[in-house]
């Protein structure tokens, strides 16, 4: 190449092109690496499982969350998935073992500064209430809906806006409109209390793996 063509404008044009092309896919590439090989152990299962969770292919789903657990005992998201599995298959006995055992497994080893571990925390708690709640077991619903609000009310206030759209609902049920409204119709006589509500009951969603 001459001199001239080093400097043409069409060629400096063309360089910078493919250079961008190729920094983008090398970052591309690192964030795969980053994100799947140096991942900790299980995280990769889950991100799968959890997948599988949101279509409702609850047998694959529940596979991939064991699969986790095999190389990481305990692994709060694979337990939270696993606990999900088992509530939408309406399988409440293990559902609710499942959530027990993460609610006592979190309590006794979260590390004060790990905020992504009190959300998960707080996530088991009200996940535990949408079960209860389902069985028609309202004052313990209630009990686990001020837990997970005392825990981290952050965590468990509402869907988000990507999820507003996915399910068409624009103000959706969230834990502290729930318990309000559970604690206000507990407070009434048993024959004025209006406690299943199914079109509003619906808008509820559970709170997905961390």
């Amino acid at each position: 190449m001459t001199a001239k063509g080093i400097t043409d404008p069409r060629v400096i044009r063309r360089f910078v092109v493919l250079l961008g092309v190729a920094t983008f896919v090398m970052f591309s590439v690192w964030a795969v690496v980053n994100n799947y090989v140096e991942a900790p152990p299980g995280d990769f299962e889950v991100r799968q499982g959890d997948i599988l969770l949101g279509d409702k292919k609850y047998a694959e789903a529940l596979e991939r969350f064991n699969a986790a657990l095999a190389v990481s005992a305990d692994h709060r998201g694979a337990l939270m998935g696993r606990a999900l599995v088992f509530l939408q298959t309406e399988r409440d006995a293990e559902a609710e073992a499942e959530f027990t055992y993460l609610i006592d497994y979190l309590s006794r080893n979260l590390a004060p500064d790990d905020s992504t571990g009190y959300g998960a925390y707080a996530a088991a708690y009200s996940n535990r209430g949408i079960l209860y709640d389902r069985q028609g077991k309202y004052e313990k619903a209630l009990a686990d809906y001020i837990q997970a609000l005392k825990i981290d009310e952050g965590a468990v206030d509402g869907p988000s806006l990507i999820d507003k759209i996915l399910y068409g609902t624009p103000r959706p049920s969230t834990v502290r409109k729930r318990a309000v409204y559970l604690h206000e119709q507990l407070a009434l006589p048993p024959e004025k209390r209006l406690l299943r509500v199914p079109e509003k009951d619906a808008e509820q969603r559970m709170y997905k793996p961390f």
